[in-house]
């Protein structure tokens, strides 16, 4: 059994960093926010091709991108082996559809003969002053799994591969859990001192082999509320400025750490005997 720990930070980290000149030069409501992650465990690190142009270069397993801003509709996406791109097939070839406005955490998951794109909506705001989680499951060879407190409550219940639940908005909290399979006490992987912050979204991806190498580790997306929601909406709606928030990769080994601008999550690893 494993056991991970992660609190916020405010330090800086590494980031993979979208290419491709003007991509991101017009942040209007015309445009989406499109994130990527490499979350297939046995695929090598990735170059990342966006309707001709290379977006992302070298990523490895767990990595993963800030945002980039494209123009609603059809985007031609290919995956090629790192390197590779002018000389190889791409590893995968999909279309991507996104509409202005929205923001999308695109993933590449499932091992490296059955690659495939995972386009996960991702909500922006919060009721102010709480806090959403949602739990990814992009571990291939394991079972369903349940999200619960430690010793408690399940949270997110019977995830299959490949699925991500509802975000769950709740009060600020620094909890303990813990990843079971499903409808068991079995325990595959603890989180303990799981600190959620007000104004804040997490995305939680479990990854890697539950059978295997690399083992199974997670991802964590922290990322700051666009625009924090007043608890009573007024009558007359709300605006505001879209913020460009950041999906950062690993600090420690195995761990990513991750944010929204400069925020992310700072995950120290333990392994119990």
């Amino acid at each position: 059994m494993l056991k991970k720990g992660f609190i916020l930070s405010l330090v800086g980290a590494l980031t993979l960093s979208f290419g491709g000149a003007g991509l991101a030069a017009d942040h209007g409501d015309d445009k989406a926010k499109v994130r990527v992650v490499h979350a297939s465990p046995d695929a090598p690190a990735v170059d990342v091709v966006l309707n001709g142009d290379v977006v992302v270069d070298g990523a490895d397993f767990k990595a993963a991108t800030d945002y980039l801003h494209v123009p609603s509709g059809d985007h031609e996406v290919e995956i090629f082996a790192a390197g590779t791109v002018e000389e190889e097939e791409p590893m995968l070839s999909a279309t991507l559809s996104v509409e202005g406005g929205e923001a999308y955490t695109v993933a590449a998951v499932n091992t490296i003969e059955n690659l495939e794109l995972s386009v996960i909506n991702d909500e922006q705001m919060t009721t102010a002053g709480q806090t959403k989680v949602r739990v990814g499951h992009f571990s291939p060879d394991a079972p369903n799994v349940d999200v619960a407190v430690a010793g408690g409550d399940v949270l997110f219940e019977d995830s299959p591969f490949k699925a991500v639940t509802d975000y769950l908005e709740t009060a600020p909290a620094t909890l303990d859990l813990e990843i079971r399979v499903a409808g068991t006490e079995d325990v595959v992987l603890e989180l303990p001192a799981t600190e959620l912050q007000a104004d804040m979204l997490y995305s939680v991806f479990a990854v890697g082999f539950s059978d295997g190498e690399p083992g199974l580790d997670i991802i964590v997306l922290s990322d700051m509320s666009h625009e924090a929601m007043p608890a009573e909406m007024p009558a007359t709606g709300m605006g505001g400025a879209q913020n460009n928030t950041s999906f950062m990769p690993i600090l420690f080994a195995g761990v990513l750490a991750l944010g929204a601008a400069v925020f992310f999550l700072n995950i120290r690893r333990r392994q119990e005997a």
